[in-house]
C-alpha cells in the first residue's frame, strides 16, 4: 500500500514552495521548477494540518526571525544520501561547505562527487540547507532551485541580500 502523501503551496520570497508530507509528517520542500520535483499527480489531499508548523517556521525564517528548524522530518533515501543530507543540517546558517569538506566529515574524502550527487537529491530545500554548499573554488555550483536562487538564499542569510 503507497503511504498517504498530501501536499500545500506556500507563497515565499524565493517563489511558491510545494510542502509534502508522507504519514502526516514533513518529506518535502520543492521550489518552482526544481529539479527531482515528484509529479504533482504524485500528491494528495491539501490539507494544511500537517504543514503548518513548517509554514510558521519557513515564514520565521524568510522573515530573518528563525536560523535553525526544528520540525520532525521524513528523509526518504539511501543510507548513503540520508548520512549526507545529516551532514547539510549541520552547517550553520549564513556559512557554507564544500563538497570535498561534506565527504571528509562523512570519512571518504573521494566522495566529493557522491555528496554532489546526495545533495542535489536533497527532497527538503531550505529546511535541509543544500544551498550553503559550495564548490572547492568556492563558486556556485548546481542548485535544484536555480543557481540565482541559491545565490539570493546565501546573500539573504550572510545579511547583504538586495531585494
Amino acid at each position: 500500500m503507497n503511504p498517504v502523501r498530501q501536499h500545500l503551496h506556500h507563497d515565499s520570497p524565493y517563489g511558491t514552495l510545494t510542502l509534502v508530507a508522507t504519514e502526516g509528517v514533513l518529506s518535502g520542500v520543492y521550489m518552482t521548477n526544481q529539479r527531482h520535483r515528484p509529479p504533482e499527480e504524485t500528491f494528495g489531499d491539501r490539507d494544511p494540518g500537517p504543514f503548518t508548523e513548517a509554514v510558521r517556521q519557513l515564514d520565521a525564517y524568510f522573515a530573518g526571525e528563525l536560523t535553525a528548524f526544528d520540525l520532525p522530518l521524513r528523509l526518504d533515501g539511501t543510507p548513503f544520501q540520508r548520512s549526507v543530507w545529516d551532514q547539510l543540517l549541520r552547517i550553520p546558517y549564513g556559512r557554507t561547505r564544500t563538497y570535498g569538506e561534506l565527504a571528509e566529515a562523512l570519512g571518504n574524502p573521494a566522495a566529493s562527487r557522491a555528496v554532489g550527487l546526495a545533495n542535489g537529491k536533497n527532497p527538503i530545500s531550505v529546511i535541509v540547507p543544500c544551498h550553503r554548499v559550495i564548490g572547492a573554488n568556492g563558486d556556485l555550483t548546481g542548485y535544484g532551485g536555480g543557481l540565482a536562487r541559491k545565490q539570493r538564499l546565501l546573500d539573504f542569510e550572510r545579511g547583504t541580500a538586495l531585494f
